[in-house]
């Protein structure tokens, strides 16, 4: 995939994945949970008392030799193991363009009254990735996510 000169069509499978979660995300309603695939057409809630508006996704690059992608939790200009900084590796898809995706970087949630309901939280931190370079992508239950 990372490797194909094809760009429309090493990129096509996690791009369609993506774009469904990505309109699921934006016309967010609660069901049944059935299968736990990523492209399973409606957001599940489980038992919260939250409507689900976010399939968390961990993505993982051809170059990263298992390890998922990680990003800052914040918007200065730092690098994921510098000392003291805070990255996650579970992201919310924004926007799909072609081969491009946007993704907003999502935080643990640290609130223990929370975090079993509500794992996540939204940061302001974004970025954009060529799609040929992602090999493989996890989904992580639906859940519900503050400030989207």
């Amino acid at each position: 995939m990372c490797n194909n000169n094809n760009e429309n069509e090493s990129c096509r499978c996690i791009a369609e994945i993506l774009t469904v979660i990505n309109i699921l995300q934006q016309n967010a309603e609660c069901s049944d949970t059935c299968l736990e695939t990523c492209d399973r057409g409606f957001l599940g809630c489980g038992t919260t008392t939250y409507s689900c508006n976010t399939r968390p996704v961990v993505l993982y690059t051809c170059c990263g030799n298992g390890q998922p992608w990680s990003m800052p939790t914040t918007r200065t200009n730092v690098v994921c193991g510098d000392e003291g900084v805070t990255c996650s590796n579970v992201f919310r898809v924004e926007k799909i363009d072609g081969c491009c995706a946007t993704f907003r970087v999502l935080a643990e949630n640290t609130d223990e009254t929370e975090s079993a309901t509500i794992p996540y939280v939204a940061t302001n931190s974004f970025f954009t990735m060529n799609l040929n370079c992602v090999c493989a992508l996890r989904c992580l239950p639906d859940t519900y996510v503050e400030c989207i």
